[in-house]
């Protein structure tokens, strides 16, 4: 039996072929499955869990699996031809063709742009759109804060309320790159949020996360939502413009592209030549855009994680002072400005204080940033501000604990819990901090001291020699001059313990 999709393309269910202009496609057997359900349901919405259920039979299978199928059918018989309704489903519109109003299409902002759509109200009680609208409208409030990311304005967003939508299509009229959907279902008094972002070109999921909570508690989850959301877009975002960057030929890149190759460099510097391949990157696009001050924060960035793995000395990183103090003239409202240039300064320049008041404005600014809370945590060991220093770690690691950074905080807590006093919980998310940046310096820094303090002395030992590898020339008197924390208990910890175990003086 031979059922038309459209007039080019034919799906025979009994040879299982897709046949597009009288040519047979290879498809696979899911994706098959996959539009033989649409194809058998074209007059409605299916959504998600439908077709995982039925294409899946028993098989327990995460929704990223159909994504992956639907994108495939899509690159096969047209982006247009597979609707999406966002957080609900899909629906086989028989449309291949693309629209004639090209010339519509809005140019895409240089900086990761979003757009939020409508959540879908999957409840049964149309009486709670205004709760659903409500989650909506405070993401798109709470995302508009984050100022390295363009995001739709609500009153556009919500035009597209209850329409079945093609993500590329959305994507092309709002000049977007990213699209976030999601739908809210209920099971008594019990609310379950999902969420998921997106390439709307591509429909590639690029992160989910599901949220569960009491109705009677909705504005604590509706406030848990919005910070989690936040904090988890910011670096995926990050991730997802490396990775687009760094596919384009090096013989056609903007400033921008050569910015976002160096970023996930900058955040996690592995080596030294990674170090240098980030820096000369980033000194690229200021040589094409010399007012580039985001370009120009990176760098701050790129020095203070190269110094805090030892792969550049203290000496090397100050030399990126004065472009701290210039970023901070030409853009003090920025939080990701004030939270690269504040760090280094505190770190390397020695001005502890200015630097933690150069955090709290970050703060202020960005709460939910977790790159703003594990440096605003490290400043404060420097101050001795234990317990701010402490609670903005577990922050940052509740709130997106699979972050490429997050070994970072997991080291700035046992560095906190060391000077407080706490050895062995120290102990155990230092070693746990090992598997996430075990290139990282301050962390067998921080190993050394805090097993020595704990009687290990051979594990101690251990991890003096790792570090005087990287610091052959090492002393104690060099390393607390650099050391930023000022807190006296902590600064005699770290002297007995460099001494007992034979480091010059």
């Amino acid at each position: 039996m031979i059922d038309p999709v459209q007039p080019n393309l034919e799906l025979l269910r009994d040879l299982r072929r897709l046949r597009i202009d009288g040519s047979d496609q290879v498809v696979g057997a899911r994706a098959f499955d996959v539009l033989a359900y649409l194809h058998s349901n074209a007059g409605r919405v299916v959504t998600k869990a439908e077709l995982l259920e039925n294409v899946w039979a028993d098989l327990n299978v995460e929704e990223s699996n159909l994504t992956v199928q639907i994108a495939a059918l899509r690159k096969l018989i047209g982006a247009r031809a597979i609707a999406t309704v966002p957080g609900v489903g899909y629906q086989l519109t028989l449309v291949g063709a693309p629209p004639e109003d090209l010339a519509k299409a809005l140019p895409l902002p240089d900086k990761p742009s979003l757009a939020v759509l409508p959540f879908a109200n999957l409840t049964g009680d149309a009486g709670k759109d205004y709760l659903v609208d409500g989650i909506v409208s405070d993401l798109i409030a709470a995302l508009s804060r984050i100022p390295t990311v363009f995001v739709i304005a609500a009153s556009t967003s919500f035009t597209f309320k209850g329409r079945s939508v093609d993500l590329a299509e959305v994507g092309r009229q709002l000049g977007v790159r990213y699209i976030l959907e999601g739908g809210i279902q209920a099971a008594g008094e019990r609310l379950r949020i999902n969420t998921q972002l997106v390439e709307a070109a591509t429909g590639h999921m690029i992160w989910s996360q599901r949220f569960d909570g009491a109705m009677v508690n909705i504005f604590e989850l509706q406030d848990r939502v919005s910070e989690q959301v936040v904090a988890a877009i910011e670096p995926n975002l990050i991730i997802a413009e490396q990775r687009r960057a760094s596919t384009k030929p090096t013989t056609d890149l903007r400033a921008y592209d050569l910015c976002q190759q160096a970023t996930m460099l900058a955040h996690r510097v592995a080596s030294k030549d990674s170090f240098l391949r980030a820096k000369a990157l980033l000194e690229h696009a200021i040589a094409i855009d010399p007012d580039y001050v985001q370009a120009k924060a990176l760098i701050c960035r790129l020095y203070l994680v190269a110094c805090g793995a030892r792969f550049i000395s203290f000496d090397e990183a100050r030399t990126a002072l004065p472009l701290a103090e210039e970023i901070l003239e030409l853009s003090s409202s920025d939080p990701l400005v004030l939270t690269y240039a504040g760090h280094l300064i505190g770190y390397v320049g020695g001005q502890t204080d200015r630097a933690a008041g150069l955090l709290r404005q970050a703060l202020g600014l960005h709460p939910n940033s977790s790159f703003v809370l594990i440096s605003s945590g490290y400043v404060h060991t420097y101050v001795g501000e234990l317990e701010i220093a402490a609670d903005h770690f577990r922050r940052a690691i509740r709130l997106d604990p699979l972050a490429p950074n997050t070994g970072h905080a997991r080291v700035g807590l046992g560095l906190a819990l060391l000077m407080a006093g706490q050895v062995e919980t120290a102990i155990v998310a230092l070693e746990q901090a090992l598997s996430e940046v075990p290139e990282m310096g301050t962390l067998h820094q921080t190993l050394v001291v805090a097993y020595w303090t704990a009687g290990r002395k051979e594990n101690a030992a251990r991890f003096c020699s790792v570090l005087m590898e990287k610091v052959p020339d090492l002393t104690i008197s060099s390393l607390l001059h650099d050391l930023p924390q000022q807190l006296p208990s902590f600064r005699a910890q770290v002297e007995a313990a460099l001494r007992g175990l034979g480091v010059p003086e």
